[in-house]
């Protein structure tokens, strides 16, 4: 039995349709949904398996349709004694892995979901924003053009892949700023919001007696943070270390760094779609590396796993 790293996705794997298959084919992921609109008063089957899009991407129903999406694959891999040894999730899968590593429960997990995802909404409301991927552009090189023009760094996803964030002037006058400078290749990002940034701090100040009043327990296998590419030590980090990712960067090349100087280097994406499988392999072209979202991809992972 290999010793598999279960990575989530975050915000932005989302499709309509999602979870519908395994909610089809496991009666443990029916559980699952049944309990996750009862804990949220959210008709989430209907989010995910229907749609619309424009009501699926909206931020404050994106969140728990991603986490629950998330989290039934999570139960058809545990359906067929499929376990992680170590997990980690990009932004707002974090939270599916504190899930999976027993630091939150299921209700906890979708209460904070829902209300951070209501939080950064009305955040992006009142301080509108934009973000932009920056590829081939060193980070140091990146971090300076972001001091000149007062945006931040939102997310490190890999050596070529560096997510800007801020207002949408002064975005997009840094993206000016890295073409002058050299970068490869500049997209603006379709977000709604200026995530991972200042602009996130009143969600920030909403959201944290939310996050303390929560219950965590000590993490019962290794799950590594954003905001610090290192495992949670102990129940009494998770708090601080959630709020300050509202406004702090994702360090997910570090992150998988982490697992791989540790000995990991067999990964699985458990959740809509392959970003992060993509993101993984650009890390290390030489690790194992699978997604499962569906029967198809689920068939694959379990014949790599008896290999």
């Amino acid at each position: 039995m290999k010793n598999w790293v279960f990575l989530f996705p975050g915000q932005g794997s989302q499709y309509v349709g999602m979870g519908k298959n395994f909610y089809e084919n496991y009666p443990e992921v029916r559980e699952l949904f049944d309990r996750a609109e009862a804990i949220l008063g959210m008709d989430l089957k209907k989010l995910c398996f229907e749609g619309p899009e424009d009501v699926l991407t909206q931020t404050d129903n994106v969140q728990p349709a991603i986490t629950v999406t998330n989290l039934a694959c999570l139960t058809a891999l545990a359906h067929h004694e499929i376990f992680p040894a170590a997990t980690a999730g990009h932004s707002l899968g974090e939270y599916s892995a504190l899930y999976a590593a027993g630091v939150l429960t299921l209700e906890d997990t979708l209460t904070l979901v829902r209300w951070r995802g209501q939080f950064m909404h009305e955040a992006s409301l009142e301080t509108p924003g934009a973000m932009a991927a920056v590829m081939d552009m060193p980070e140091e090189k990146l971090q300076r053009i972001c001091r000149l023009c007062d945006v931040e760094i939102a997310n490190i996803n890999c050596p070529d892949q560096l997510i800007i964030t801020g207002p949408v002037e002064a975005v997009d006058k840094a993206l000016e700023a890295t073409v002058a400078e050299g970068a490869k290749k500049c997209v603006k990002l379709n977000v709604s919001g200026p995530w991972h940034s200042r602009c996130m701090e009143s969600a920030r100040l909403k959201f944290e007696p939310h996050v303390r009043a929560a219950s965590f327990s000590r993490p019962k296998i290794p799950v590594v943070n954003n905001i610090d590419a290192k495992p949670l030590e102990s129940a009494d980090e998770a708090p601080e270390k959630l709020v300050r990712q509202l406004c702090g960067a994702v360090l997910w090349k570090q992150s998988i760094e982490w697992f791989l100087a540790n000995g990991y280097d067999h990964f699985v994406e458990v959740g809509p779609k392959k970003v992060l499988r993509g993101l993984v392999r650009r890390i290390d072209r030489n690790v194992v590396v699978h997604n499962v979202e569906d029967s198809a991809t689920l068939t694959a992972f379990l014949r790599a796993n008896s290999a």
